[in-house]
């Protein structure tokens, strides 16, 4: 089964029409989506001017029965505790979202699918 779970920017680049993103989005069989992303999103629909149609797309994309939302819960919160550690250790701090994101992408054994470079500085994270 091909799947991932896929970063903010991903939802984003792929809305905004950007064909490789597109591509494989469509080529999965699962795509993995953390209630963090969806944070953001809403963040940056209501200082937009198209909230109401950005919300729209958004429902849309998460009731595709390829799509799973995934909440946070005590065990994301404990995957999130060992990256944040990897990471301090390692001196390579990245933001807190992120690791949240990274987080439920290794607590549901997905594949992350970001364009930021970061998530390669967490040690067993596959990327897409």
């Amino acid at each position: 089964m091909k799947k991932a779970l896929i970063d903010t920017n991903i939802y984003s680049l792929a809305m905004n029409g950007d064909a490789d993103v597109v591509k494989t989005l469509r080529e999965l069989e699962r795509i993995g989506f953390s209630a963090i992303s969806i944070g953001e999103l809403l963040s940056g629909f209501k200082g937009g001017s198209r909230e109401s149609q950005n919300r729209e797309e958004l429902n849309f994309f998460l009731d595709s029965p390829r799509v799973a939302v995934h909440p946070v819960d005590e065990d994301t919160a404990d995957f999130y505790a060992a990256v944040l550690n990897n990471l301090k250790a390692a001196g390579t701090p990245i933001p807190t979202n992120d690791i949240w994101i990274a987080a439920a992408a290794f607590q549901h054994g997905y594949p992350m699918y970001s364009r930021d470079k970061h998530f390669l500085m967490i040690p067993g994270l596959v990327m897409v």
